[in-house]
């Protein structure tokens, strides 16, 4: 299939001000994007992805009739749409409001207002999630590779899926929290685990020592993906259980391959 670039994009724009929406398309054009539609709502960005689709929404967080978050949802809950990129517009920085987003899968959030180097970055971020390559391994067939995804959020699953199928990994199994990761690793053999931090019953930490401390299980590499940020406390004391590596939420394609290329070997 043929890759696409920034020209090539069609962009829904979700903003209900026409000031804002018009410094957003500007930017945009100057981006080289040459297609931009824009609608004012919740009720119009679904009419309007659905019946004509898009390659990148791009979405403030607070519309007339709902949230932007309403939008995301919609996108990602449809297997006909899940696959479209969504980018946040917004000056909103209440941890607790921008992890609903990271949860459901965007691919970038933008502050408000935001620098051309940002929208690049997040376009181009887009762009790795809609041109997908296959990872090139020396010590692997990718599509061998046994991966275990353990995310509270079903969404939150189904984002890191596509991620990781577009790299051509194909045998992926999915637990909801860590103690039923503990069930799935009993049951079966894995070559990689891709953890949430944040879980109810067993969190990601848990789950990581008891990987790292269990001889059936300690060969294992860790991805510990987790919207906190790096040098915090926690994630301090995440790296001392053994984590391989951590990863950001939302979480790039290509940052994702270099991981993934680093603990399981490169054919580069």
């Amino acid at each position: 299939m043929q890759k696409l670039s920034i020209q090539d994009l069609h962009v829904l724009l979700v903003e209900p001000s026409d000031t804002q929406s018009k410094i957003i398309k500007t930017l945009l054009l100057k981006e080289n994007v040459q297609t931009v539609d824009i609608v004012k709502t919740v009720a119009d960005a679904k009419s309007a992805v659905t019946a004509h689709g898009a390659d990148v929404v791009v979405s403030a967080m607070y519309l007339s009739d709902g949230s932007g978050l309403e939008v995301l949802k919609y996108i990602k809950e449809d297997d006909n749409l899940a696959s479209i990129p969504f980018m946040l517009v917004s000056s909103e920085t209440r941890i607790k409001k921008l992890d609903e987003f990271k949860q459901a899968g965007v691919a970038a959030i933008l502050p408000k207002p935001f620098e051309p180097i940002h929208l690049s970055r997040a376009l181009n971020a887009s762009l790795q999630l809609i041109n997908t390559d296959e990872l090139e391994l020396d010590l692997f067939d990718v599509a061998e590779v046994r991966v275990l995804v353990v995310d509270d959020s079903r969404l939150a699953r189904n984002h890191i899926r596509r991620v990781l199928e577009g790299m051509g990994l194909s045998q992926l199994m999915e637990a909801e929290n860590g103690a039923h990761a503990l069930t799935l690793l009993k049951e079966n053999e894995f070559d990689l685990v891709v953890t949430d931090y944040n879980m109810p019953e067993m969190d990601g930490r848990e789950l990581s020592e008891f990987i790292r401390f269990n001889p059936a299980t300690t060969h294992i590499p860790i991805i510990m993906v987790t919207s906190e940020s790096a040098d915090s406390a926690h994630m301090a004391n995440i790296q001392q259980t053994g984590v391989n590596a951590l990863c950001d939420k939302p979480f790039e394609s290509d940052e994702v391959k270099a991981m993934l290329a680093s603990l399981l070997g490169s054919g580069e």
